[in-house]
């Protein structure tokens, strides 16, 4: 085994880029971000893939080989940068997701082989559940490597278990202690954003303003969060197909208030409070909640975890473990990338549910000039 510098690419439930990340993973799978970008879709595009769930199948097998286009652009921002890597890992654009039964992702990764000129590494998810699990959570392994032994943060002989929790479109966790176990808890900022375009005309609560402006509605905050998901036992992993746009429709018919405001500071307390309810029921004894992704950016909703999580528990980031926030996910695949192109199993099935340990992920080969 050898370093090798590999670009992860990812985008996740909220489509608002393709994350690119050129990293140095080593052979102790530590991975150092060399750098990274978020490369926007074209508006009309990630307005395609928002709706691709009600897409017809020519729909999707064209989105398939424009998504590859797109994420192979990505790619080749950094490699006009740098250099080519030695090779790429792509997980895609999930368009469906059927927890333990099947699972989609698209960006045809021959576009991006071919485009790119790289060895392509893709279609993560599959593997863990043809052996049984659930295709997610698959940050775990990465999170597993990477914070094991950080329980409190900085001293690991105080004990406790650490959540790393990223909260992007759907909001999940890695229970690091004695035994990882990893769960999506629900959704992150898939409410939020929806409900920031719908009265706001506004992609997304930027600095958390809206929700630091308005006041929550406690009854309705209640409601919501007797949904069966909060209560289902891992493994467990959910996505948009569940939190799509006619869920949260529904969900704001039972709203008690019509005050915009008021509504983006409930929907943002009830991811925080729905996390925060998870680690009471299924994770023990949480020491330090380390957040990535989105959320991390999201003032209202730190604020709101610190508000429903236990006296004492230290709440963090990414970013205090040398973790980027923005960049991690990318960054967990160029890991699992990795992983695969050594025959390394890179599933944990006391995460998935998955049967036994497995290597995720395929190889798409460029041309090379010599046929």
């Amino acid at each position: 085994m050898e370093p090798k510098n590999v670009i992860g690419l990812m985008s996740g439930t909220s489509c608002d880029s393709i994350d690119a990340a050129l990293c140095e993973v080593a052979p102790d799978l530590s991975c150092r971000l060399i750098k990274g970008i978020n490369f926007d879709y074209p508006e009309n595009l990630r307005g395609q893939v928002l709706r691709a769930g009600e897409a017809s199948v020519s729909d999707i097998c064209r989105l398939n080989f424009e998504v590859g286009k797109c994420f192979a652009d990505a790619a080749n921002v950094l490699i006009g940068e740098f250099g080519k890597p030695d090779f790429i890992a792509s997980h895609g654009q999930t368009v469906w997701h059927i927890p333990g039964g099947a699972t989609l992702q698209i960006g045809e990764s021959s576009v991006i082989a071919e485009q790119t000129g790289c060895l392509t590494i893709s279609n993560f998810r599959e593997a863990d559940i043809a052996a049984g699990g659930q295709g997610a959570p698959l940050v775990c392994f990465a999170d597993k490597t990477w914070f094991k032994g950080k329980s409190d943060g900085r001293s690991p002989e105080t004990g406790g278990a650490v959540a790393v929790q990223n909260i992007g479109g759907i909001a999940n966790v890695t229970v690091v202690g004695e035994d990882t176990t990893g769960f999506d808890t629900g959704p992150g900022n898939v409410i939020i954003d929806y409900c920031m375009q719908k009265f706001f005309d506004l992609p997304y609560d930027k600095d958390g303003q809206v929700a630091a402006a308005g006041k929550v509605d406690e009854s309705w905050l209640e409601c919501l969060l007797q949904d069966e998901y909060y209560f289902l036992p891992p493994p467990k992993t959910t996505g948009r197909e569940y939190f799509s746009p006619q869920y949260i429709e529904n969900a704001l018919k039972t709203a008690g208030t019509n005050e915009p405001k008021d509504i983006i500071a409930t929907v943002t307390a009830l991811t925080a409070k729905s996390i925060a309810q998870s680690y009471e029921r299924f994770a023990g004894d949480i020491k330090t909640v380390i957040v990535g992704g989105g959320g991390a950016y999201n003032p209202a909703l730190m604020d709101f975890l610190r508000k429903y999580l236990p006296r004492g528990v230290q709440l963090q980031t990414h970013e205090d473990y040398g973790v980027s926030n923005n960049f991690k996910e990318a960054m967990v695949f160029a890991l699992l990338g990795y992983c695969t192109y050594y025959n390394i199993p890179n599933n944990v099935p006391s995460c998935t549910g998955a049967s036994h340990r497995t290597v995720l992920g395929k190889f798409t080969y460029p041309f090379d000039g010599k046929f």
